[in-house]
């Protein structure tokens, strides 16, 4: 049984049909990539996986529960956390306290025990502290903890988003355009990152156009095409499949 298992997945706004019938599995410990066009459907297809969108149609499997329909908050329990094609951090916090907020999840206090400030709410936060800055470290930006989020360069703002995903404890991490905005050197850095993300047991499932990135990282590779699944296989399969040259090459604006 795949982790991820999506079948037939459709969703249209208005006259646009986004996604059309998309299907495709993700095996526990991989990384997978969705590649297409600008406008191809793949970041609805991320917002239907975590759950910010319902699919008009269809099935979405996670770890052999359906998750199709539940709320964001409901799928990331679940154990599916995700980074965003523009960065959301929370501004007026620092970059160590937007991490914390990723561990809401899987803390046990709530407002009225966090007011009290009781003995084993007191030791949870130090818990989430410790976390926090571990996965900081494991990102190369522990130095930053204290600097205000929002005021980091662009890369610094991509690891912290991403160590907040990762503070969850996701069994899958979506990863929405993570070489956004980053130069050659940090992409090549951020390679790296991916790979050592996979092996500390956490899949991953990446939305990329930077192609040097997704064929030197990825297990598999499905490619979407005007909200359609044109091709899924291996990197090699996939750079030679006629239909995937045509859509980059010929009829369609890369």
């Amino acid at each position: 049984m795949a982790l991820l298992e999506v079948s037939g997945v459709s969703k249209r706004f208005g006259g646009v049909q986004a996604v059309d019938g998309v299907g495709f599995r993700v095996e526990q410990g991989m990384v997978k990539a969705v590649i297409g066009p600008n406008g191809a459907g793949k970041t609805t297809l991320f917002n239907l996986v975590s759950g910010f969108f319902a699919p008009d149609r269809g099935e979405i499997r996670f770890a052999g529960d359906p998750i199709q329909g539940r709320r964001p908050y409901q799928v990331a329990q679940k154990g599916i956390s995700r980074t965003f094609q523009n960065i959301k951090l929370f501004s007026g916090m620092t970059a160590l306290e937007n991490v914390m907020v990723g561990r809401h999840l899987r803390s046990r206090s709530g407002f009225v025990s966090g007011m009290l400030r009781l003995p084993w709410t007191r030791r949870e936060e130090a818990e989430v502290r410790e976390k926090s800055r571990e996965l900081m470290a494991f990102l190369g930006v522990e130095q930053l903890a204290d600097a205000e989020a929002t005021s980091l360069a662009y890369g610094q703002q991509r690891a912290v988003e991403l160590a907040r995903a990762l503070c969850s404890d996701p069994r899958m991490v979506l990863l929405d355009e993570p070489a956004a905005g980053l130069n050659m050197r940090e992409t090549a850095e951020l390679a790296k990152l991916i790979l050592r993300i996979r092996d500390r047991g956490i899949t991953v499932l990446l939305v990329e156009h930077d192609m040097s990135l997704v064929m030197g990282i990825s297990d598999e590779v499905a490619v979407l095409s005007y909200g359609q699944k044109i091709a899924d296989s291996d990197p090699r399969s996939v750079q030679r499949d006629p239909q995937v040259v045509k859509v980059y090459l010929g009829e369609e604006e890369c």
